[in-house]
Formats: C-alpha cells, sequence, structure tokens
C-alpha cells in the first residue's frame, strides 16, 4: 500500500517526530513523508521511508505570523506557491491509497492555501481517489473564536476525510476535552494510544556505560524540544547544578534544541560548570534519557511520551503561549509521573532544591497509559487501506 503523509511543523519538533514514529512501523508499506517545517542537520530517516522537502516555513513564537524556515527574504507568496504545487505534483507522481495529514483540520489553518484545494480535487475526481486521514494529538490549543473554529473543522472533517485517528488514551486524555463538537464529526474517530518511541531492553545499563557514569552517579538530562522556546530553562537549569556537587555524583547533559539562537547557545555553555555537557540536539535521545536519573524539560507531546517509555523522575515547565502543555503536565501530574515546574523556580537555588526533593521522594504512581500508538496507527491506517471503515464505514468510537 502507498502512503502519503503530510507533516508541517512550525515551531518545535513535536509533531515530526510523532510522525516519524509512525512512519518507523509502516515498514510494509511505501510511504512518502511530505516535510513542510526546519529539520536538523543529522536527521536520519527510516530506510523504507522517502521524504520530499517542501520549501520549509516557520512560525514565530506567538504563532502570529509565517516565515522563511531558512531565514530567507524570499517573497512569501512565492513560497505558499512552489509548496502548492510540489504538493499537487508529489500526490499526481504517488497515486497514494491513503493520504495521512498531520493534524489539519484541527490545526495548521496557515496552510489551507495547500491543503483545501488538494483534499477538494480529490473529492471533485480532479486526483486519483484515496482514503483521507487525520492525525492528530491528544490536546487541541484554545482558540480566539472556537464556535467559527469548531465550525470549520466539522466542516473541513466531515467533506474530505474518511477517519481521524487520534494519538491518546482516551482514559488519560480524549479529545473531547478540548474539542466539544466531537459527537458531530460523522466520520470514525478511532483512539490509538499515546504513540511513543520505546528503549530497547537493557538501556539504562548500557547507556549509563556510555556515558561513562558510576553506579552513585545521579544524571539530570535537560531539554527544550526545537529550542525555539525553552532557552530560559536550560541556562537556569545549568546554572543550578552551582549546587549540585560533582563530588557527590551529580551530572549533567543539557539539550539546548536544534534552533536555539546561536549566541544564546554559546552563553549557555559558557555557564555550565565542568559536570554538565552542553549539546544542541542528539538523534538518540531516548537512550541518553533512559542514563537518567531525573529530566527537566517542557512538556511537549513527545516529551512526555519519553518520559512515560522511560519511567524517569520528571520535572516539567509549560510552555505558557496557550494550554496544551499545562493540561497535559497537570494530568501526568496527577498521576504521579511529573513534577510541575513554574516561573518562581526558574531561580538557580530553587531549581536545585526542586531537584534534591524530587531525588529524595517521589508520589506513588498510577497505571501507565497506552503507549502503543504508532502499532495502532498502523492497523487504523492499514483498514482503511483495504476499505473498512470511513465514510461508507464503521461508525465513530467518540
Amino acid at each position: 500500500m502507498k502512503i502519503l503523509y503530510y507533516s508541517q511543523h512550525v515551531l518545535g519538533m513535536g509533531h515530526f517526530f510523532r510522525t516519524l514514529e509512525i512512519c518507523r512501523h509502516l515498514t510494509a508499506h511505501d510511504v512518502v513523508l511530505v516535510v513542510g517545517g526546519n529539520l536538523p542537520e543529522n536527521i536520519s530517516f527510516p530506510k523504507n521511508i522517502r521524504c520530499v522537502l517542501l520549501p520549509s516555513l516557520m512560525m514565530d513564537s506567538r504563532f502570529s505570523r509565517l516565515t522563511a524556515g531558512d531565514g530567507g527574504k524570499d517573497d512569501l507568496s512565492d513560497i505558499q506557491e512552489r509548496r502548492r504545487k510540489m504538493l499537487f505534483e508529489t500526490f499526481r507522481q504517488q497515486r497514494p491509497d491513503v493520504f495521512l495529514l498531520e493534524l489539519y483540520p484541527f490545526g495548521r489553518k496557515a496552510f489551507r492555501f495547500e491543503l483545501d484545494p488538494i483534499l477538494e480535487a480529490i473529492v471533485q475526481g480532479e486526483l486519483p481517489p484515496c482514503k483521507v486521514c487525520c492525525s492528530v494529538r491528544d490536546i487541541l490549543v484554545e482558540k480566539a473564536d472556537p464556535v467559527s473554529y469548531e465550525n470549520r473543522v466539522i466542516e473541513a472533517l466531515n467533506r474530505w476525510f474518511d477517519a481521524v485517528f487520534v494519538h491518546s488514551d482516551p482514559e488519560w486524555i480524549s479529545l473531547g476535552e478540548t474539542f466539544s463538537r466531537i459527537d458531530d464529526i460523522a466520520i470514525p474517530v478511532r483512539y490509538t494510544g499515546f504513540v511513543a518511541e520505546k528503549p530497547e531492553p537493557d538501556c539504562r545499563m548500557h547507556s549509563r556505560r556510555l556515558q561513562g557514569l558510576e553506579d552513585r552517579d545521579r544524571l539530570v538530562v535537560v531539554s527544550a524540544g526545537g529550542g525555539q522556546v525553552g532557552g530560559e530553562l536550560c541556562e537556569c537549569a545549568v546554572q543550578a547544578f552551582r549546587y549540585l556537587d560533582a563530588a557527590e555524583g551529580w551530572r549533567g547533559i543539557v539539550f539546548t534544541g536544534p534552533f536555539l539562537e546561536e549566541n544564546r547557545f554559546q552563553s549557555i555553555q559558557q555557564l555550565a560548570p565542568p559536570h554538565v555537557k552542553v549539546e544542541r540536539f542528539t538523534p538518540s535521545f531516548l537512550s541518553v534519557l533512559c542514563a537518567s536519573d531525573i529530566s527537566i524539560s517542557m512538556a511537549g507531546y513527545n516529551t512526555c511520551m519519553n518520559l512515560l517509555a522511560t519511567g524517569v523522575k520528571a520535572l516539567v515547565l509549560p510552555f505558557s503561549q496557550n494550554r496544551e502543555q499545562g493540561m497535559r503536565a497537570k494530568r501526568f501530574a496527577e498521576k504521579g509521573f511529573v513534577g510541575i515546574l513554574s516561573q518562581a523556580d526558574l531561580k538557580p537555588d530553587r531549581m536545585a532544591e526542586r531537584l534534591l526533593e524530587a531525588e529524595r521522594s517521589w508520589p506513588d504512581r498510577s497505571p501507565p497509559p497506552r503507549l502503543d500508538g504508532a502499532s495502532e496507527t498502523v492497523k487504523c491506517i492499514e483498514a482503511m487501506g483495504r476499505g473498512k471503515g470511513g465514510r461508507s464505514g464503521t461508525p465513530s468510537v467518540n
């Protein structure tokens, strides 16, 4: 089966890495991944994936405007036109059985210029027929005009799409908590479970050996996703190690994110004491996290899935621009999997205190959620490709 998978990240990297994890499980199929945002230099793709890179578009931290991802001065309308033509041509050439769109139409309204025309062309028979599915995370961000927003989403789903795959465990977070008109979606809504990369057996032992850690050492891994936000968290964390003695076994690795400004990255490196390493990015982040004793991070989807998969103690600082990370952090904290950091904790001495508190004690945890979302998504896609489900298939499970 041929699958065309569209993924557009605009600030962090979570959407892209969740998509990539699903693609890794689609080994029995011909997958063409269309990516429209900036990527780290050392990113690698699974062998079963062919990647089409659209001219990159990103957004500022307030999600107020599109910008050229390479920082160039190309006219925005020219970039949009090139992307639109590339997407149409890719679709015509590939003739997919399933067209999978990450987040749209629940998000990525700014990319309607390239998505709506191709979706309408499929419905009108101007492009080869295929199943069209939406791949969406657990929590949607709030909108200034929720009525208009939900009307637009319902209209798009019921006109153009055959199914929605929600990458969440509904026992933890259901889509209806952030989308009130869930019952008006006329196509199947499938909960796949959370999409989480799984660590290798004995990952902790092997990774600690690679990091040169002894049994007594306590490793703190600090991460800031893509790096466009989270610089303040990294700065505070490296300075907190002034209160955590290397002689007592404290060690730190800080991943600032590939998109952090160069001058700020260098500043964080200069702030770091000798027992703390500062890097931009690693493709082996999960392995490094397995070696850790405590994590400090934001509360994005992928980071939280890594925390669940490894079981490491975690302190998270939710991105405050919208409700998504705060809501996820609160839910995960209620179940004993994370502690929540506030702005008041962004002082080196206070951050050190939070780390010491986490080391000394941790609340009981509830049973973990379903983390098999990638493999379950593959089953959903295969069912759609065989013609099971969709507009004429089984009813929604909301």
